[in-house]
């Protein structure tokens, strides 16, 4: 037996047993004042539990709550990972995964090659295939019937914005435009550089954009490079943040920090501000850190990496910089302990009750927490531009019942015609749920 084969089958079996049980039950994780308990002591390892990744038999798909119907709107894509619908109602899916790092060193290292083999398991260990594809479906059955290669040789894209005739696409270390015309199946032109974005060893390589509702401005999400800062806050310059950018020149500033790992974008319906689903940190235990979704105010500090839900402070981070903790604004609503949020699209009272009004997030799913978390699409409702109760399960059924992955939800969005569109980049579908008429 190869020397690799064996190391991983001993990791494995580590792994199967390493790490303490959640005593939390899930509704003391969730909403605007979630339980924190104190940390646990550290532990030689973290802990890890893994979905590995199964994929999607024939005739099995997730399930959607009673009077909605789920259909599959475009099957056997490539990772799809980010969704943008086009006025029109054409999709654009983002197919793509982590960047080689710049640097091989950062890839060395028997932690590098732990967490290289908890991806691979988890569905993550693919090439990227650096493309954005466009689905349309013509005749309105809620299945793409066209399919077309829109733009190729990008790197790691994820996060798109129409904002006029210009498509704004966030590679994994800048911002580019290509221009766009209602119905074209392909970009005409090869992307233009706007502006660089943050990148180095890129340990969260996904960068969303969202366009101001003037477009005059992008927003733009930008992960650490790191859990803790284990590397050095010089590697951390611009990250952990969510940055301004001018158009179209591409002027940039920082417009919010100490987000560990924001990913999805959305302007609340009704007040029309800005509000991001973050990540937080890891290796504290099952019971802690717990995601969330919270509103952005510009120039606001919401504390990582020295502290968490404001003024908590993580002892693991040092040098101590108490100045930054006072400064730690507390998130608006937790979602969970490690559900991983990525996806995140507000519903504007097109759909019906009691979807009307709240926010659909995609939960990725845990790799560190027992028993696992997320794995699931859950709606927040809304009221007065405020979350205003728990959240519930939209789309489910991604985990099997030895808890393998069928499917892992990233974006999310809704439609023209008042549906959700979720990727699924496990199960290489995007899915299309739509109340049944």
């Amino acid at each position: 037996m190869r020397r690799q084969t064996v190391l991983a089958l001993c990791l494995s079996a580590a792994v199967a047993a390493c790490g303490d049980m959640a005593r939390l039950p899930p509704r003391a994780t969730v909403g605007p004042t979630p339980v924190l308990p104190p940390p646990p002591e550290p532990g030689l390892l973290p802990t890890v539990k893994i979905a590995p990744a199964r994929g999607w038999s024939t005739g099995m798909q997730p399930q959607a709550p009673a009077g909605w119907r789920v259909t599959a709107f475009a099957r056997g894509l490539d990772h799809p990972r980010w969704l943008h619908v086009l006025p029109n109602g054409d999709v654009l899916v983002a197919e793509s995964n982590k960047p080689a790092p710049p640097d091989e060193s950062q890839s060395r290292g028997l932690r590098a090659w732990a967490m290289r083999l908890v991806m691979k398991w988890a569905g993550a260990g693919v090439p990227s295939a650096d493309r954005i594809t466009l689905l349309r479906d013509a005749d309105g059955d809620g299945v793409a019937e066209t399919r077309a290669v829109f733009l190729s040789g990008l790197r790691s894209p994820f996060g798109m914005a129409l904002v006029g005739e210009q498509l704004y696409i966030a590679n994994a270390d800048a911002i580019v435009r290509v221009p766009y015309r209602a119905g074209e199946l392909r970009a005409a032109t090869r992307p233009e550089h706007v502006t660089d974005l943050p990148a180095g060893r890129n340990h969260h390589w996904t960068k969303n954009i969202l366009a101001s509702r003037d477009g005059r401005r992008l927003y733009a999400t930008v992960g650490s490079n790191s859990n803790i800062a284990e590397h050095g806050m010089e590697e951390e310059q611009g990250r952990a943040a969510i940055w301004e950018v001018a158009l179209p020149g591409g002027g940039k500033r920082l417009f919010a920090e100490g987000l560990r790992n924001p990913n999805g974008l959305g302007w609340e319906p009704e007040t029309g501000m800005l509000w991001t689903v973050v990540n937080e940190r890891d290796e504290l235990g099952s019971d802690l850190v717990p995601d969330y979704l919270t509103s952005v105010r510009e120039g606001a500090f919401y504390g990582w990496p020295w502290s968490y839900w404001g003024q908590h402070v993580d002892t693991r981070v040092q040098p101590t910089r108490p100045e930054r903790v006072a400064q730690a604004r507390v998130p608006d609503y937790a979602l969970g302990n490690h559900v991983a949020p990525l996806g995140l699209a507000f519903s504007d009272g097109r759909l019906p009750a009691p979807f009307a009004r709240g926010a659909f997030i995609g939960n990725h799913g845990s790799w560190n927490r027992r028993p696992l978390s997320g794995y699931e699409v859950v709606f927040v409702p809304f009221e007065n531009g405020r979350p205003s109760g728990p959240p519930r399960s939209f789309l489910a059924g991604f985990l099997s019942t030895d808890e393998k992955a069928y499917g892992r939800p990233v974006g999310v969005a809704v439609d023209p015609r008042g549906a959700v569109l979720v990727a699924d980049d496990v199960g290489n579908t995007v899915w299309r749920v739509a109340p049944a008429r």
